[in-house]
């Protein structure tokens, strides 16, 4: 999931840097165990304060290297990452690196916290809904932030998009997916449907009613464009768009954040135990401890979430999250399309996005 970038809380990198350095700098670990753990986790995903807790109590140190996207993990631990414990990928990723042998299996019995993981969650992980290979670490979505003062009048919907008094005010995600899939579920089909024809109405819908009315499609600066007063309505990531208003009092208040009640593409990103981890002890203490209710709530408040993968978390949460559990019940996981791929790419490349 691209969208947890140096857009997330930026100043707090440098602190990362600080306690953290590159497994590729320094070569992999030494062979055995030993007290440090090595996790390859999206760009900025954990709190400090949780890294440091975990270091405290089990006397460790925690190595924490980062990544951009699904992809670029995935290429560096085929390519012989392997000095790594612990990944942190998203639920179409699990199923192709657990049918490729990349997962070591979760043993259960050493993970007490298991019982607190929301079954909603498990029943939405179709990838991997025993656990076998992962642990849900968090389960989420975009969303739609509208500025009440411009727009005090609107409907909760992916209709938004298709209102032309608000031309040249909004934006949309650049990701086929996530567009191609809210144009789908607006249009009554899955947000994983192979039907040329569901494929085809969506692209129409699109490029007819939508697209016109955008400035653009951005996954980068919509925050920054919505902070300024450039956008009124944007396509996005609650803790993406209130971390770029967090000194504007006016505009937090106006701001309205929703995910559509006609539900939308989804993701769950789950930790996993690489293959030949030689940490793995250490492994199962970190996930176990992200279980803890009062931990998970520290991660949910940090970044404004919901405590969605962790039932009991709920009742520690002490910031009001940007948005409910309950909301992400019509939220659809992105499956592995495999060769059904191309006709999204041919809708969204060859015609959507001409001209952007």
């Amino acid at each position: 999931m691209k969208h947890r970038s140096a857009a997330l809380r930026p100043g707090l990198l440098g602190f990362m840097a600080l306690m953290t350095f590159s497994l590729w700098a320094t070569g992999k670990q030494a062979e055995g165990p030993s007290n440090r753990l090595y996790i390859y986790n999206w760009t900025y995903y954990t709190p400090p304060s949780i890294i440091e807790k975990f270091e405290k109590e089990y006397g460790v140190t925690v190595i924490y290297d980062e990544f951009a996207s699904n992809e670029d993990m995935y290429a560096k631990i085929q390519a012989g990452g392997s000095g790594y414990d612990i990944v942190f990928p998203s639920g179409d990723y699990v199923s192709i690196m657990s049918r490729q042998g990349m997962f070591e299996k979760i043993d259960r019995s050493k993970l007490s916290n298991l019982k607190n993981i929301d079954p909603l969650v498990l029943q939405k992980a179709a990838y991997d809904p025993d656990m076998e290979y992962s642990v849900p670490y968090y389960w989420g979505a975009a969303g739609i932030a509208v500025n009440t003062a411009k727009v005090p009048d609107f409907e909760k919907s992916w209709s938004i998009f298709s209102r032309t008094d608000l031309r040249g005010r909004m934006t949309m995600l650049d990701d086929m997916r996530e567009v191609m899939g809210d144009a789908l579920v607006y249009l009554g089909y899955s947000v994983n449907t192979t039907d040329d024809a569901a494929i085809e109405a969506a692209k129409n819908l699109i490029n007819q009613e939508w697209k016109p009315n955008l400035v653009k499609f951005d996954a980068e600066a919509f925050g920054k464009g919505y902070a300024n007063g450039d956008f009124w309505v944007v396509q996005g990531y609650a803790e993406v768009v209130y971390e770029e208003i967090a000194d504007n009092e006016q505009l937090k208040r106006d701001t309205v954040f929703f995910i559509p009640g006609e539900g939308g593409p989804a993701y769950i990103d789950s930790m996993c135990i690489l293959k030949g981890a030689k940490n793995i002890d250490l492994a199962y203490k970190f996930i176990d401890f992200i279980h803890r209710p009062e931990i998970y709530a520290e991660f949910a408040d940090y970044f404004g979430f919901p405590a969605t993968a962790n039932v009991p978390a709920r009742q520690y949460q002490k910031v009001t999250p940007y948005y409910r559990t309950e909301d992400l019940a019509t939220t659809e996981l992105k499956d592995d399309l495999g060769p059904a791929l191309d006709r999204y790419n041919d809708a969204w490349f060859n015609s959507i996005r001409i001209g952007n």
